[in-house]
Order: structure tokens, then C-alpha cells, then sequence
């Protein structure tokens, strides 16, 4: 649950977002730390914190897809992360991978139209909570046997507390995804069924080859707690895909603010600051994620070096008492500790890498409707041959607003998704397709979402950027 929400004007009453922007904050490092889990404060207060951002640069999108509805007679379809898979041989035919949550899978071709709809799977009892399929991310070139090497679209089953895989043929007849998830594929984070139906299950999901080993793994965050873990993906010899838990790690949710209180963001009770946004920077083996209420994290995919905190949403050290009848957390006064560029919650973290070897960490900053964009510049390698990992840094923001009357942008976005190279016709700039969280024109009564599909070199203008992904003037 997101804290401190008020009422939006949109189709229903549950889609809530912050009006509040957000400008940057000093960096601050972190560890998680068992036996003492309050993390060290700021070292100074901000001197000074504005209202907001300022006007940020409107992008306009392209297409988008048809509306999903989260009721019944929609097929309990929400729009949640997108994935973009790219055809090497035909990149006009290339594709948009996106979860639907109870709603399944969904593909959809570059005019947003769809190709294929694959529901999530059943309940496993009557009382029991159906397949939710959450977030989706891509593992290139895995070996299967029999079969050769192969795409794959991995997604966290945040119904089941599994992940689920598929394998992505655009030749296949029926469509491009086949499920070859291992039948005994394990639990993420549950020991068992009764433990799954309180859904503390597998949410965010990101996906990463070590270059170094050549194996692939997916990295999960667990719902309502702090837990991310590191899974293998293992190929059988009857085709299927498996996994095993390699280790997790648990970020911090109390902190230690620069006045030396101690702050956990407001939620409901028993609940812990989840992570869903994450992206692993393929160049270093860096994972980035996004802890929603208090900011984007670097972490080594690996998960055995020590989490830094880049970035903190506004939101970061706010008190807020929770009302169980509204369901919402009630803000105190703003001590003025939390970050400038984002605004709570902090969502959809996608890489944009650039020619010049350069890299911008894009965020969705889902409390203001904005898209931040973080560098992260290509430094030396240290005495391990490792890239060393650099902090991002803020480099611009833009907005995702609608292009007319019936072409809608995004608000209130959860997940996002960048490529770079040329994708046929249609963008030969590359695209970036980011979830909408209000999609207009809906239906009375109806909670409505989709997918928003823009060019990318929309998006590079707003932020300034050179075709080679240095900035303009400098």
C-alpha cells in the first residue's frame, strides 16, 4: 500500500496517486543491517527543498494498447511491466511482453495491437488465490535441451509465489510464448500453501547473465516485505526451465534520520517497505532497485556486496498514522530529510544503454506522473577487471501526456521498458513502452489500464541527449 494517498479523479475510486513532486537529495549509502536495522542518516539536511521539479518536458506517445479492465467482465485484466523483445531478423516483428495480473500475459505487436493472450494459471483450491502474473523481464540465448538456445520471458506469479517461463518462438503458429516452466518449479519464498495464500509472495522481478559464468538468473522481491532474492535458472534435459534460490538479502525498513530519530514509512500493520521496480546494468552487475516509499537502491546482482540508497523519494522520513478505515496513512509535517526527483512511489526502473558505453537509469516517479533519468557514466576497471560502480546521477525528467483525445499518455505508472536499437519502421530510434495506470477514455465505474508505446528518441530529446547519449551543450 502506497501511504499518504488521496483521491484521484479517475474511473474509480482505488486508482490513487501523490500530487507531490519531488527534487534531488545528497546521496546517502546504506547496509541492511540484522542486529541493528536502522540505517545511518544523511550526513547534513538539504539547505533548501522546492515545491516540485518545476515544469518537466512533454513526450507524446505513438500508440498504446487496448484498455484492460480489473473487474470481473474484463477477465480481472490489470496492466502492470512491460517487456520488449526484439526480433534480430525481422525488427518490425518485434514484440511487447506484458503482465495483466490475474489477467494472464499479454503480446502485443509495435501498432499495439494484440498477437497473443495467455491466461495465469488456476487456483490451486477454492479458497486458494488464482495465478497473478506481476512483473516481466527477458533472458536471452539460454541453452535448452532439446532445442538449442532460446528467449525467454520470465515472470513473477505473484498468485502463486513461482516463477513462470516462457519461451518466445515468433514462428511458433498459435503465438510466440510457450510455458516451459519446470512442473516442480519451487516456491520462491513460501514454505507452503497456507503460507502463499497471505501472498508475501514473489512480486518484483528482474533478470540478469553474469557475463563472467555465463548463467542465468532472476532476481525476486518479495510483497509486503523487504526480501530479494537471487534464482538460477536451470534448463532440464525434457526442455523445461527450473530454478533454484542461490541467497536473498533484506533491506532495511527503519532509518535513522539526520536528527537522529528513527522513521518506517507508514503502512498498513504487519506490512514492510516492499520492492517491485528493478533492472540489472548488464555492464557492471548492477542491480537497481526500487524500494517504493524510500527510494532506488544499488545493489550488486549477486547479492553479496553492501546496498548504497542513490536516490530517496520525497516522501523519505515523513511520519504518517495509518486509519484503518480509510485504509490510508495520514502524513505529518515534512522534516525535510527526503530526495527532489522522486515522489513515492517509485516504480518502473528500466536501463537505456548508450553507444558511447554511457547508461541512463529511467524510473517512473508514480505519486507526480514523471519519468526520471539517472546517468550512469562508463568509469575504470579495478584490479579485477570489474567496471567499478558508479552512482548515478540525476540528469533530467520528462512527462508522458497525451498525444489527443483518444491516444492517451500515462499516469500513475508501474512498470517500464527501453530499447535502444531501431525496431524496424516504427522506431527505428528504438522504444520505450511504459504502463498506464488511468487509461482514458474508460468506462464508468470500470478501473481501466494499458500500455503507452513511445518513441524513443522523444524520450532522448526531452532529456537532452546526443545520438551518442551525451548530453547536448556539453
Amino acid at each position: 500500500m502506497t501511504p499518504f494517498r488521496t483521491a484521484r479523479p479517475t474511473a474509480t475510486a482505488t486508482t490513487t496517486a501523490l500530487a507531490v513532486c519531488a527534487a534531488l537529495a545528497t546521496l546517502v549509502a546504506a547496509a541492511p543491517a540484522p542486529a541493528a536495522p536502522l540505517v545511518p542518516a544523511t550526513p547534513l539536511v538539504p539547505a533548501a527543498r522546492q515545491d516540485g521539479p518545476g515544469p518537466l518536458p512533454a513526450v507524446t506517445p505513438r500508440a498504446e494498447t487496448a484498455t484492460l479492465y480489473d473487474d470481473e467482465q474484463g477477465g480481472n485484466a490489470n496492466a502492470d511491466d512491460p517487456a520488449i523483445w526484439r526480433d534480430p531478423a525481422a525488427p518490425d516483428d518485434s514484440l511487447v511482453i506484458a503482465t495483466a495480473k490475474e489477467g494472464g500475459l499479454r503480446v502485443y505487436d509495435l501498432d499495439a495491437r494484440l498477437v497473443q493472450s495467455l491466461p495465469a494459471p488456476a487456483a490451486p483450491g477454492p479458497d486458494d488465490a488464482p495465478g497473478r502474473f506481476n512483473n516481466v523481464d527477458l533472458v536471452h540465448g539460454l541453452r535448452l535441451s532439446p532445442g538449442g538456445t532460446a528467449d525467454l520471458a520470465v515472470t513473477s506469479d505473484r498468485g502463486h509465489d513461482r516463477l513462470r517461463i516462457h519461451r518466445i518462438d515468433p514462428s511458433r503458429p498459435g503465438g510466440p510464448l510457450t510455458d516451459v516452466t519446470d512442473p516442480a518449479a519451487p516456491r520462491v519464498f513460501s514454505a507452503d500453501q497456507d503460507e502463499v495464500d497471505e501472498q508475501a509472495t514473489a512480486y518484483g522481478l528482474a533478470t540478469w547473465t553474469d557475463r563472467r559464468s555465463g548463467r542465468s538468473y532472476a532476481l525476486a522481491s518479495r510483497r509486503n516485505r523487504t526480501s530479494v532474492a537471487l534464482l538460477e535458472l536451470l534448463p532440464t534435459r525434457s526442455g523445461t526451465v527450473a530454478y533454484r534460490k542461490v541467497r536473498s538479502l533484506d533491506l532495511p525498513s527503519a532509518f535513522r534520520l539526520p536528527d537522529g530519530t528513527s522513521w518506517t514509512p507508514c503502512g498498513e500493520p504487519g506490512e514492510l517497505p516492499q520492492v517491485e521496480g528493478m533492472v540489472v546494468d548488464p555492464a557492471d552487475g548492477t542491480l537497481y532497485a526500487g524500494q517504493e516509499d524510500v527510494g532506488i537502491w544499488r545493489i550488486p546482482a549477486d547479492l553479496r556486496g553492501k546496498p548504497v540508497l542513490v536516490d530517496k523519494v520525497r516522501e523519505y522520513g515523513v511520519p504518517g498514522t495509518y486509519d484503518e478505515e480509510s485504509e490510508e496513512c495520514a502524513p505529518g509535517e515534512d522534516p525535510g530529510f527526503g530526495g527532489t526527483r522522486i515522489s513515492a512511489d517509485v516504480e518502473g526502473l528500466t536501463l537505456l544503454p548508450e553507444r558511447n558505453g554511457d547508461r541512463y537509469l529511467l524510473a517512473s516517479s508514480q505519486g507526480d506522473d514523471t519519468f526520471a533519468a539517472y546517468a550512469i557514466r562508463t568509469g575504470r576497471e579495478n584490479g579485477a577487471g570489474r567496471e567499478n560502480r558508479a552512482i548515478p546521477r540525476y540528469a533530467g525528467g520528462f512527462r508522458v501526456t497525451a498525444a489527443s483525445a483518444t491516444l492517451d499518455g500515462s499516469e500513475v505508472c508501474d512498470g517500464a521498458a527501453v530499447r535502444s536499437e531501431p525496431l524496424g519502421s516504427r522506431y527505428p530510434g528504438g522504444l520505450l513502452v511504459v504502463q498506464d495506470g488511468s487509461a482514458t477514455p474508460a468506462q464508468d465505474g470500470r478501473e481501466a489500464t494499458g500500455f503507452t508505446f513511445v518513441d524513443l528518441r522523444k524520450a532522448r530529446g526531452a532529456l537532452g541527449l546526443t545520438s551518442t547519449g551525451g548530453k547536448t551543450g556539453g
